[in-house]
């Protein structure tokens, strides 16, 4: 999901609302360009002055202050071109068109001002909403949970945009520390609602579930529920879409459990070497059961043993293209990644690399949590690389 908007433009119509206010900023200047060729032409009889006055105040509609000023400038630049050119200079109607152009560029250089402070304030306070709403739903994970260290990152895919469709979670249970990362597949308000549903029932589940499938089964479930609403907004995901998931558990003995439905396989850093821990059979996502004939009723372990790290992500991350197509190449940047990194820097390091590979155009959302594991009752050690 890439946004927070009712539900995703048709297609071609954000383009043509580009290529629409680019031509309304184009006015003024076409204005200014048609009036420079009357006056310099044997038309120049017509009388231009009203035209050239206009442009300061169309600018003044699209541009801003600063192009109201160039436009002001412009149209400026002309009259005097004009007026010495017709040699009209000491004439009433010069002054006149001067002192036309003069106020309403003034006023027109303040109006712009003023709405452009207005806006700005107006996106300051999205930005705040945006900024309490991530909290609340895609919170920080814990910096110690148990015998895993953790990290996490997420970043929405859209310029200025603070909330995205990936979800994240970490806690610390009875039964171990249990993570979920995942993503929808779908845009629109009605899929960052879709997130919701999933992680409060991971984040009511995981305490009193004991066996993980069954977790899982709880996520679903919540969907279905809402999706079973005339009119809910998981209706819309799970008719027009669906949610990878990928469910993790750490437990008290050297292992990490996997319930993973159809979402990358997270990948293991041991003694700097990375793997994939791909599960043995695909899985469907969330809302797509019945492309499954059986669902497994245990999860599937692998070993992950103190000093190694785990890294959950969404495909935002794999996916992520530079100029010339590449794909981000995230296992050879983790193998790169000092191995003395405490993991919000280790997330950090990542994150540069990402920009560095797309030059900050991210073409969807990303989300990861990092997890280093220690020994029970252990306190990590202070990173050299965090002490610098």
């Amino acid at each position: 999901m890439k946004s927070l908007l009712r539900s995703p433009p048709r297609p071609g119509a954000a383009s043509r609302g580009r290529v629409l206010f680019t031509l309304m900023q184009c006015v003024p200047f076409l204005i200014a360009l048609a009036v420079l060729v009357i006056e310099l032409t044997p038309a120049h009889f017509i009388y231009t002055g009203p035209f050239l006055t206009a442009v300061p105040a169309l600018a003044a509609v699209t541009m801003g202050p600063k192009g109201t000023a160039a436009a002001t400038a412009l149209a400026l630049a002309i009259s005097v071109t004009t007026a010495t050119y017709n040699d009209a200079w000491g004439t009433l109607q010069v002054y006149t068109n001067f002192l036309a152009l003069g106020l309403v560029s003034v006023a027109g250089f303040i109006t712009s001002s003023a709405v452009q402070a207005r806006r700005q304030r107006e996106l300051d306070q999205v930005r705040r909403i945006a900024v309490a709403a991530q909290e609340v739903v895609l919170r920080p994970v814990p910096a110690r949970l148990g015998p895993v260290s953790a990290g996490s990152l997420c970043l929405a895919a859209g310029t200025g945009a603070l909330v995205g469709g990936d979800l994240y979670e970490a806690v610390q249970t009875p039964y171990g520390v249990r993570m979920i990362v995942g993503d929808v597949r779908g845009k629109g308000l009605s899929a960052v609602r879709a997130v919701g549903v999933v992680l409060g029932a991971f984040r009511e589940a995981v305490h009193y579930e004991d066996e993980l499938v069954e977790v899982m089964n709880h996520c679903t479930a919540a969907l279905r529920r809402e999706a079973a609403v005339p009119g809910a907004y998981a209706e819309e995901v799970l008719l027009e879409g669906f949610i990878t998931a990928l469910i993790a558990q750490v437990p008290d003995e050297p292992v990490v459990q996997l319930i993973n439905r159809g979402h990358p396989p997270p990948i293991l850093l041991h003694q700097g070497r990375t793997t994939p821990l791909m599960p043995p059979s695909p899985l469907p996502p969330l809302g797509l059961e019945d492309l499954a004939s059986d669902l497994p009723d245990k999860p599937d372990s692998y070993p992950f043993a103190p000093g190694d790290r785990l890294l959950l992500y969404t495909d935002g991350v794999i996916e992520a293209r530079d100029r010339d197509g590449a794909f981000f190449a995230l296992p050879q940047t983790m193998e790169g990644i000092r191995a003395d990194t405490s993991p919000p820097a280790f997330l950090e390091q990542l994150h540069q690399a990402l920009v560095r590979h797309t030059r900050g155009d991210l073409a969807d959302d990303v989300a990861m949590i990092l997890a280093d594991r220690h020994d029970i009752g252990q306190e990590p050690m202070p990173r050299e690389a965090d002490m610098r």
